[in-house]
């Protein structure tokens, strides 16, 4: 059975391997210190500054266990030439209510909903995915349907 592909940009990717190579390297220097230091202050049976220290030590390798299986099964996925929005568009619309929002259609990893990127697996990505400026989307939202004019669509 062939194991799922995460679809991702290619600066999401590079990202992620940035934040691999961090957890690797600087982040693990620091918890063997914290651990070094731990250890050099005495009874580990009650130390809680060790407890600590392998408690992120754990963490940091489960997240660097996640970031690998992430990269090995990531598919990066080229802009669309035609013009249509697609991973790692910049969707420029306007709602009913005639606000303006910008969308950065991304992959699942790489969502930040606070710097407007949306998964093209969300509601609204879906919606947006493959249209151009000038086209109006309805998209159902928990609130209810929610009505977008397309205004732009371009990427970096």
């Amino acid at each position: 059975m062939t194991k799922p592909r995460t679809t991702m940009t290619q600066r999401g990717y590079d990202k992620l391997k940035e934040t691999l190579e961090h957890l690797k390297t600087t982040r693990r220097e620091q918890i063997s210190d914290y651990m070094g230091q731990a250890i050099a202050d005495g009874d580990l049976r009650e130390s809680a500054a060790y407890d600590e220290a392998r408690m992120q030590q754990s963490e940091n390798e489960a997240r660097i266990a996640e970031i690998e299986y992430q990269l090995e099964h990531a598919q990066i996925v080229a802009e669309d030439a035609g013009g249509g929005a697609g991973l790692g568009a910049l969707i420029r619309v306007r709602d009913d209510k005639g606000k303006e929002h910008q969308f950065e259609l991304v992959g699942t990893y790489e969502v930040d909903i606070l710097k407007g990127k949306i998964s093209d697996a969300s509601p609204i990505g879906r919606a947006l995915a493959g249209k151009r400026a000038g086209e109006t989307v309805d998209v159902q939202l928990p609130k209810g349907t929610a009505r977008f004019e397309i205004l732009e669509v371009e990427y970096r």
